[in-house]
């Protein structure tokens, strides 16, 4: 069986490949370090962990909502006439709650909403573009598993930026550079040519869009619930790292967490598996929901950072599968808007986890934010397992990866194509 390294240097090799990748992880950067630096941003200026949960929902929530409506948008007229004016709009929300700070609150959370709803939907959109750019399907599915992984990345740099920044100039000034981090990034992506270039493919009309696929809705309840997870996990890891040491210590937690998503989506890409993408999705599910148990011990930083990354291994594994069932479930014509829920479910998910974790640090401390990140594990799990028939065969065919019928029955996932068996 050959390496997926093998695989994923040719796909990269591919033209305007690297350019929309390394474009794609950089423009996250707000979006994927928004919990953490709300917090310490509000903190600093002396809010409540309640009142910085609160302001992190309210962006959640805004993103939530703005993302499938951006992807539809984007499905209809293109990526940059959609997503640079709102790579615009989100950067200027973020700058001026950096400006504004906790007073007026009411402008406070106008800022928040701006931000975090007109974050571009490029996961969608790259996911979206990578059949365009790369032509075999081979390197397609390449292309899948390295995304999954290499998005993991910015949880393990992404923390670190927020805290080096903070460090050697301010919270608000972290606020900053990740606005223009995030407009350099969406700004390489739309400017590329495969993204001008690229158009959806005709779709039926329906007012339901992706959502009338019933395995897309079990598989968008499920990562609402990892979301909350992964939400609450953030501000828990804050709260830890008050009793430990301070701001570096949560750092810690969450990059590990993302080291330990990056081993597990390297193993995981590495080799093929046996089933259909769906059973394999309970199984990564269930193995993320118990690597959540051992942080209820709270053992010292040195043991909590490794216990931080046993419990990221599952993550990227569970989304590459996830991208490969909203691939076979998602209507024709709805691929950006498919992806573009996932990301929503995960942003309300995110959004949610991380309200009910700041008023249970404040009575429970620590251990019990990190709780609530468990029952978020095993209600994903759940959802899987009790909805199991509706997210079974695909209820209709994707058009994101042209598969044949025998790759269809067989169950290809990204990595696991022929090539990846010889």
């Amino acid at each position: 069986m050959a390496g997926a390294g093998g695989g994923y240097v040719e796909m990269l090799r591919t033209r305007h490949a690297a350019r929309l990748l390394t474009g794609t992880l950089v423009g996250r950067l707000p979006n994927a370090t928004a919990a953490l630096a709300i917090v310490l941003f509000v903190r600093a200026e002396g809010g409540s962990y309640t009142l910085a949960g609160a302001l992190s929902a309210v962006y959640g929530v805004a993103n939530a909502f703005g993302q499938p409506l951006l992807g539809r948008a984007v499905d209809l007229f293109g990526q940059p006439r959609v997503m640079l004016p709102s790579a615009v709009l989100a950067a200027l929300g973020m700058t001026l709650f950096a400006v504004v700070g906790l007073d007026p609150l009411p402008l406070s959370y106008f800022a928040m909403i701006i931000a975090g709803f007109f974050t571009p939907p490029l996961e969608g959109g790259l996911r979206a573009l990578w059949p365009s750019v790369l032509k075999s399907e081979d390197d397609i599915h390449a292309a899948y598993s390295l995304d999954a992984i290499a998005q993991e990345l910015i949880y393990v740099v992404g923390p670190l930026i927020v805290i080096r920044i903070v460090g050697y100039w301010s919270e608000a000034g972290a606020l900053f550079v990740l606005s223009v981090l995030g407009l350099i990034g969406a700004l390489a992506v739309v400017t590329s040519p495969p993204s001008r270039k690229w158009r959806s493919e005709s779709r039926e009309a329906h007012w339901l869009g992706a959502l009338r696929s019933r395995g897309l809705l079990v598989l968008l309840g499920a990562f609402f619930f990892i979301g909350s997870a992964l939400g609450s996990i953030a501000v828990a890891a804050v709260a830890y790292g008050d009793g430990h040491g301070g701001d570096d210590i949560a750092s810690y937690l969450l990059s590990a967490l993302g080291v330990g998503a990056l081993i597990g989506g390297s193993i995981y890409g590495a080799r093929q598996w046996p089933g259909s993408p769906e059973q394999r999705l309970r199984v990564l599910v269930g193995g993320l929901a118990l690597g959540y148990l051992p942080l209820l011990l709270m053992p010292g930083v040195v043991a909590m950072t490794i216990l931080a990354g046993v419990a990221g291994v599952f993550l990227a594994p569970s989304l590459a599968c996830a991208f490969v069932v909203v691939d076979r479930h998602a209507p024709r014509g709805t691929v950006t808007e498919a992806f573009s829920w996932l990301v929503t479910s995960f942003g309300v998910g995110a959004a949610i986890g991380t309200a009910f974790v700041g008023p249970a640090v404040e009575h429970g401390g620590a251990r019990a934010g990190f709780m609530v990140a468990v029952g978020g594990g095993v209600a994903a799990l759940l959802v899987l397992v009790l909805a199991r028939r509706s997210l079974g065969a695909p209820a209709a065919r994707s058009t994101v990866v042209a598969r044949s019928e025998n790759d269809r029955n067989g169950a290809v996932e990204p990595g696991f194509s022929a090539g990846h068996q010889a």
